[in-house]
């Protein structure tokens, strides 16, 4: 604890933002910096409350809240740095997009503030980037062990840390162009510039991780080439499919995926050339724009919407609309299931709740109208129940609509059929103790899981990282290949994220 009355001198600061007149006019960070002092005020008001919630309850990667607050407090930042990667590779990733809810655990969310924890995490990395005590630490010896790692997001990127510092060749296949997974395509620039991600993979690349961009195992690789060559595998593919909108109209043009929208503009962002980018543009200028969906990914198409300057933006949410305050269904320490609103609500939407879309229409094949009705929802014996209400029906114009619902489960492609990969009644692929269904194939983050945070994916990296190490010390053999046939591969050279090749 920096300052034993730091929580009653001192109020909580908010993140400041840029302005919304100017943010909305190119496509860099929202967010701004807190002043040192400021900062130091803040560092100031974490209490020593006996039990920090914050880390035992409220941060699933465990960060050691309390004490990177006092070393941030008294301007031990070496330290702090130190203290923060000890359980968190990215920080500079969650300081920017998790919701933070190590916050809402925060003892002083029972009746005041909480300590603005995610914005201290932000500042301890920033500031060790800007001072250079953020270099490769790259292992003494190597085991002569070999892991293959699907997929390059945070699961994948954090688990290829870990094993490449304990002393494996760690290989991490992306299927994409570039490398980072829904970091690099699903999180828009004005929340998480691809620098930040570049910096942290030049870190990684420098410390021995080998990377093959353009790579879709299961169709360029077999998953016999894997089982061959490596010793372990990691699957972190993410949770990648969509829950569809099952409606009349529904295959109208103009209506589109969350995701592929948000990739596209992603693309552009980072100047890639329209022929590069396979699917029609996708573009909300002078256009009505309907976002289905009131979560993070719905936000996200809002403030990409408002910035590619929609005529309009309405976000439509089943839900209905949760306290602005606080919510007897989510106690402290819970995450409380209240009325958020993000920038990009901020810049310019209209947000309707408890609507149910029942379908959409057009002319010439392309979507003109949203038709929807109100419901409400009761509670009953089994759970909360939602029924339509009778004379509610309303029709919303619309020139593009973006499906924000969520995610049901990693894609069933052809490597977890290859890999013969048990799934779980969700649709995910089904683990104990990190290890799938095939011995020494292994699984973490949204694949396993289903669509979370960043910092779930991150941590759940690491545990698996932990695993595989585990396995390989106990001097397993090879994953099993007890099948036949693979497709064709065309060996590819390992390239950094710049396009460098690696020896």
């Amino acid at each position: 604890m920096g300052n034993p009355t730091g929580f009653i001198e001192y109020q909580r600061l908010e993140t400041p933002h840029r302005p919304v007149v100017e943010r909305i006019g190119d496509w860099r960070e929202v967010d701004l910096m807190l002043t040192p002092e400021q900062l130091r005020q803040q560092a100031a008001r974490c209490m020593d409350c006996g039990i920090p919630f914050c880390h035992a309850s409220g941060c699933p990667v465990l960060n050691r809240i309390p004490e990177f607050n006092e070393l941030a407090y008294r301007g031990r930042w070496q330290e702090a740095i130190e203290n923060l990667h000890s359980t968190n590779n990215f920080p500079e990733i969650t300081g920017r997009v998790c919701p933070a809810p190590c916050e809402a655990a925060c003892t002083l969310s029972i009746n005041s503030q909480p300590v603005n924890i995610k914005h201290i995490e932000l500042q301890i990395i920033e500031r060790a980037f800007a001072e250079g005590w953020v270099r490769p630490l790259r292992p003494a010896s190597r085991t002569g062990k070999k892991v293959a790692i699907i997929g390059s997001g945070p699961a994948g990127l954090a688990a290829a840390q870990q094993l490449n510092r304990l002393g494996h060749q760690v290989v991490v296949f992306e299927k994409d162009d570039r490398l980072g997974g829904l970091l690099r395509y699903g999180i828009p620039d004005f929340k998480l510039e691809k620098r930040i991600i570049d910096r942290r993979l030049e870190q990684l690349v420098a410390e021995g991780v080998r990377f093959e961009p353009n790579v879709y195992v299961g169709r360029d690789l077999s998953g016999s080439y894997l089982l061959e060559r490596f010793d372990a595998v990691l699957l972190a593919m993410g949770a990648g499919q969509p829950r569809p909108l099952t409606v009349p109209g529904s295959e109208l043009q103009g209506v589109h995926f969350a995701m592929e929208y948000l990739t596209q503009q992603n693309r552009r962002v980072a100047g890639d050339l329209p022929e590069l980018v396979k699917r029609p543009l996708i573009d909300a200028r002078d256009k009505h724009v309907v976002v289905i969906g009131g979560g993070d990914t719905g936000s996200d198409c809002v403030g990409t919407a408002v910035r590619q300057q929609a005529a309009s933006v309405t976000q439509i949410e089943i839900l209905p609309q949760p306290p602005e305050s606080y919510n007897p269904e989510t106690p402290w320490p819970l995450w409380p299931k209240i009325l958020r609103t993000s920038t990009s609500h901020e810049e310019g939407c209209k947000r309707l709740w408890s609507v149910l879309t029942t379908g959409l229409s057009g002319t010439d094949g392309c979507v003109r109208q949203l038709h929807a009705c109100r419901v409400e929802w009761e509670k009953t014996e089994s759970g909360w129940q939602m029924k339509p209400v009778p004379g509610t029906e309303f029709t919303l114009p619309t020139d593009l609509v973006l499906v924000a619902m969520g995610f049901l489960h990693v894609v069933h492609d052809e490597l977890l059929t290859q890999l013969g990969i048990e799934l779980d009644p969700r649709g995910n692929v089904f683990v104990q103790n990190w290890m799938t269904s095939r011995p020494g194939v292994f699984a973490a983050g949204d694949c396993r899981r289903g669509a979370s945070l960043v910092v779930h994916a991150i941590f759940e990296g690491r545990q698996a990282a932990k695993a595989i190490d585990r396995f390989l010390a106990n001097g397993a053999a090879r994953p099993s290949n007890s099948y036949g046939g693979a497709s064709a591969h065309r060996p590819t050279m390992a390239v950094s994220p710049l396009g460098v090749a690696i020896s």
